[in-house]
C-alpha cells in the first residue's frame, strides 16, 4: 500500500462554511460542492485527510469530545452522499489557551506540518501525488513544511476547484528519475 496519494483538506472554510467555532452538528452548512468534490476524490483513489485546527477546544469554548461529534455527523452527511473521509486530524492547542492542558505550540497546529506528517507515517501515504486543499496561508505553509502543494481556496464551488486542482497535477510531468 506504500505511495497511496491523499488529498489533506481543512475543514472550516473548505468543506462546511466556517460560521465561526462550528461544533454543533445542526450548524454544518456544506460549502458549495463539497460533497462532489469529496466523491471525485474517492473516486480519484485519493485518500481524503481532513486536518483542521480547533482552538475553541484550548479556548475553552467546547470539549474534544464536542468536535469528535461533530466529525461523526459530517462523516454521516457525506456517506449520504456517497462521499468518504478517510481520517481527520485535529489541533485543539493554542499558545493562549485559556485551557492549561492546551496551552502549547504544538507541532500539529498549522502553519506546522504535525498532522500531515502524522498522516503519512500512520496511513502509509507518500508525499508524490499528495496535496493539500485549505483557505488561510496559515493551511498552505503547513502544506509546503509537509513537502506536498498546498491549494488556494478562496470560495465558490469545491467541486469545480478540485477538478481544477486534478487537472493541473495530471498536466504535471513527471519528475525526471519517473520517467
Amino acid at each position: 500500500m506504500s505511495g497511496r496519494k491523499a488529498a489533506f483538506l481543512d475543514r472550516d472554510g473548505v468543506i462546511n462554511v466556517d460560521h465561526g467555532y462550528v461544533v454543533d452538528p445542526a450548524a454544518l452548512d456544506f460549502i458549495e460542492g463539497a460533497e462532489a468534490a469529496i466523491r471525485r476524490l474517492n473516486e480519484g483513489g485519493y485518500v481524503v485527510v481532513v486536518v483542521t485546527n480547533q482552538s475553541g477546544v484550548a479556548r475553552g469554548y467546547f470539549t474534544e469530545v464536542d468536535v469528535g461529534r461533530f466529525h461523526d455527523h459530517l462523516r454521516e452527511r457525506l456517506a449520504a452522499a456517497g462521499a468518504r473521509i478517510d481520517a481527520i486530524y485535529t489541533a485543539p492547542h493554542h499558545p493562549d489557551a485559556t485551557v492549561p492542558a492546551y496551552r502549547a505550540d504544538h507541532p500539529d497546529r498549522k502553519p506546522r506540518p504535525g498532522m500531515i506528517l502524522r498522516a503519512f507515517a500512520d496511513l502509509d501515504i507518500a508525499r508524490d501525488g499528495s496535496f493539500l486543499v485549505g483557505d488561510k496561508k496559515s493551511d498552505i505553509a503547513a502544506a509546503e513544511a509537509a513537502g506536498i502543494p498546498g491549494h488556494l481556496f478562496t470560495g465558490g464551488d469545491l467541486d469545480v476547484f478540485m477538478a481544477g486542482v486534478l487537472a493541473a497535477a495530471a498536466l504535471d510531468p513527471a519528475p525526471e528519475g519517473d520517467r
